[in-house]
């Protein structure tokens, strides 16, 4: 029998009104999220968690004081857990979590892992477009506390994932069918947004957003007309774009629907639980959409948890290191990639 753990990474929520604000200032002072010296990024960290906790408490208030992130996140693990146990029965294997900004944090599942002693250790982030804001940083959290046994593998990502797609193929056009099939509606893929500064310093995540656009639009030839957008901007640097705000408009002005999918999330939180749900939401009817739309996150969809059973399965396959899942590889333009910088170390 051959033990197996895998690793779920997901940023973490709150999980009730008392931890918005340490779970704001762990985010913040993230040198991933805020690049500037630890002197200058804590305080300013604490000052932007300070003034930010009141409406981040009001956002959370809505989905009933805290985030349904972590609640989520085990239903997948349950899901994979059991979609792996079944196709290895004679391993034990084990699916854990680790959060990076509110518990579990990545050191106390390491001890969970260690104490479970495996031959094998596949590290899962559920972000499927890699950035070095979400999935680098987390495995730099989870590298350095994990000291338990075991040979480890990466998954840095996988965006052009078969099962991604059509998870998300399949709750957008469930979505469309029960309103009845619309005509003259646009399907908008929002995403959170990047400073620009980001992205041009290597960062592949937009060029993967866009990439699991086309392939779940692929398989929607019903909704042709569609586009992509990014959210959740914060801060005064520029964003990539264009905003969602701005395409939601945009369609108002052109008279027509939106149905909106949450195509870099893979689970329901406060991005789509609040600010699609009841911002845009308001701002769609404010511009004068006639048709508002969202799809769900994919969750624990099937063919969703099938692509994560088989990128687990293909990293097995390799002797080790970092790798993107599916048929996807970042351009010379990535440099940030951690495939590339693996394979660029290799070579020297």
């Amino acid at each position: 029998m051959s033990r197996l753990a895998v690793v779920l990474f997901n940023l973490g929520g709150p999980d009730g009104p008392d931890a918005v604000r340490p779970f704001l200032f762990n985010l913040f002072r993230d040198k991933a999220i805020i690049g500037a010296p630890a002197p200058v990024r804590y305080p300013l960290a604490a000052f932007i968690s300070s003034t930010r906790a009141k409406g981040a408490r009001a956002n959370y208030a809505l989905m009933g004081g805290g985030s349904p992130l972590l609640p989520e996140t085990r239903k997948q693990a349950e899901a994979l857990q059991a979609a792996l146990g079944g196709a290895r029965p004679g391993d034990e294997v084990r699916v854990f979590v680790a959060m990076r900004y509110w518990k579990p944090f990545a050191d106390e599942t390491a001890r969970d892992v260690a104490a479970f002693a495996p031959d094998d250790v596949v590290l899962l982030p559920l972000y499927p477009q890699f950035s070095t804001t979400t999935t680098e940083s987390s495995l730099k959290d989870w590298n350095k506390t994990y000291r338990g046994p075991g040979q480890s593998r990466t998954v840095c990502c996988y965006p052009v994932s078969d099962g991604l797609a059509e998870a998300h193929a399949n709750a957008i056009r469930g979505v469309w069918e029960a309103a009845g099939r619309p005509a003259g509606v646009r399907l908008l893929f929002s995403a959170h947004g990047l400073p620009e500064r980001v992205v041009a310093g290597g960062d592949p995540y937009q060029a993967q957003v866009e990439a699991t656009a086309a392939a779940v639009a692929a398989r929607l030839p019903e909704l042709e007309d569609w586009k992509i957008s990014y959210q959740s901007r914060v801060g005064p640097l520029k964003w990539i774009g264009p905003s969602t705000d701005d395409e939601i408009r945009r369609a108002g002005a052109e008279g027509v629907g939106v149905l909106v999918s949450p195509i870099a999330f893979v689970s329901e939180h406060v991005e789509t639980l609040v600010e699609l749900d009841h911002e845009y939401a308001e701002l769609a009817h404010e511009a004068g959409c006639p048709v508002w739309l969202r799809a769900p996150a994919p969750g624990t969809d099937p063919h969703f948890i099938a692509a994560l059973a088989g990128a687990v399965d293909r990293a097995l396959a390799r002797a080790g290191g970092v790798a993107p899942d599916g048929n996807w590889t970042c351009g010379a333009a990535f440099g940030r990639c951690p495939c590339r910088e693996t394979q660029a170390g290799a070579r020297r």
